[in-house]
């Protein structure tokens, strides 16, 4: 994963970006990657009108993935007889 595109892709202004094109970007976001994603989708949609579908969608996963990002991703539940991990057991790393 990097943060570069396809030749297809660069040229926004010509293409009419789509809510398929921001999601076929965040169809396999992990904590890693997720920094990039977020700021190949904030390329992708900034030349596109406020209200526009993508915009809202892009807007929406750019914060998600930010989080997502910094704060990890929380999977799992404490298992009987083995101290909890601190991403289970602290609710301020959630």
């Amino acid at each position: 994963m990097s943060e570069s595109q396809t030749p297809q892709s660069v040229n926004h202004q010509a293409l009419d970006v789509s809510v398929d094109d921001v999601r076929q970007l965040i169809h396999a976001s992990t904590p890693h990657f997720s920094l990039q994603l977020r700021n190949r989708i904030r390329r992708l949609i900034a030349d596109l009108p406020a209200g526009h579908p993508a915009r809202l969608e892009g807007e929406r996963e750019i914060a998600r993935l930010d989080a997502l990002g910094h704060d990890g991703e929380i999977r799992g539940h404490q298992s009987e007889g083995l101290a909890p991990l601190a991403s289970v057991s602290d609710p301020k790393r959630r």
